[in-house]
């Protein structure tokens, strides 16, 4: 068995590169929900949806997130009376908020719905939420504090960021099938995939009991680099960066981890940051333009993995 901790698009991308080079029931996709929010009534739950839509192969593949051959009637209706229509939700992907919104307040766990509807999908791997309680990423910003859906969508990342919290985590429980597979006897290797390190992997850390089951399990833990050639290939990653007066560099993610993982996946074109990575360092091709790219990265991490499988 092999975990993946992802967040959304970027994540995706490698989780279905695994997913297509694995036997289908060999993957766990440990997901981040600290940017779920409730949004016109609704339980959203960004990243979830992104890794059931992607794996399923039904993603919109224009934006990576949503899905594709979505009709957007209700945001124009909405838009059309005054609601709020900063935050797209495409028709047939509200049908999905709508439905788990009523399951939770009717008692269901957020992993028992998930693993509902990746199974409805056709996805074999599992998916899970990293908590069943709710963990709420907040940016510290010139703005002010912003909720997460605020600042990335509303605001376009726009505001300077000063720092994150996660609300809730203190309180939270790991989902208990996910510290289950970080036990499991089968487990070969914990993959993080190539998602933002403050919004999309901190969280997951930020719930109590996680970051140990990490750093205690017995198979190898290997982190990808969200960061080629100095800069992020989509998203906030490096501008955050930037402005917490961090350097862009695929290092200064590695450093981050350094307390939990075994090896470091690096892209070919920051090869030159190797001999400052105090672990064992993978130089790949890390770009996923295609699925071709994420079953080559998805073989390129596993064999890495396996070179690390006695060593820990």
């Amino acid at each position: 068995m092999i975990i993946a901790l992802s967040g959304g698009i970027g994540g995706a991308k490698l989780a279905r590169g695994l997913y297509r080079v694995l036997p289908a029931d060999e993957l766990t996709v440990v997901v981040n929900t600290g940017d779920d929010f409730e949004h016109l009534g609704l339980h959203i739950a960004p990243d979830l949806d992104t890794l059931v839509y992607t794996l399923a192969g039904c993603n919109n593949p224009d934006t990576g997130w949503g899905r594709a051959g979505e009709t957007w009637t209700f945001m124009r209706v909405l838009a059309g009376i005054g609601g709020e229509s900063w935050f797209n939700l495409g028709d047939g992907d509200l049908a999905l908020h709508v439905e788990r919104t009523r399951r939770l307040r009717a008692g269901e766990r957020l992993a028992t719905f998930t693993e509902d509807v990746r199974r409805r999908f056709g996805v074999h791997a599992r998916v899970l939420p990293m908590s069943d309680d709710p963990v709420r990423t907040l940016v510290a910003t010139d703005a002010g504090v912003l909720a997460f859906q605020h600042y990335f969508v509303r605001e376009r990342c726009v505001p300077r960021v000063t720092g994150f919290e996660f609300a809730g985590a203190g309180a939270a429980r790991p989902c208990a099938e996910v510290l289950a597979a970080l036990r499991d006897r089968s487990l070969e290797a914990v993959v993080l995939c190539p998602s933002n390190p403050f919004v999309s992997i901190d969280p997951i850390l930020s719930v109590p009991g996680i970051r140990a089951a990490l750093a205690g399990c017995a198979a190898p833990v290997v982190a990808v680099s969200p960061i080629v050639g100095g800069d992020a290939v989509k998203g906030p990653t490096a501008k955050m960066m930037r402005e917490l007066g961090l350097p862009v560099r695929a290092a200064a993610v590695a450093a981050r981890y350094a307390d939990f993982i075994d090896g470091f996946v690096l892209d070919e074109r920051d090869a030159e940051e190797a001999g400052g990575i105090a672990m064992p360092v993978s130089i790949s091709d890390t770009l996923m333009r295609s699925d071709v790219d994420r079953e080559r990265l998805a073989g390129a991490v596993l064999g890495f993995v396996r070179t690390l499988g006695a060593t820990r």
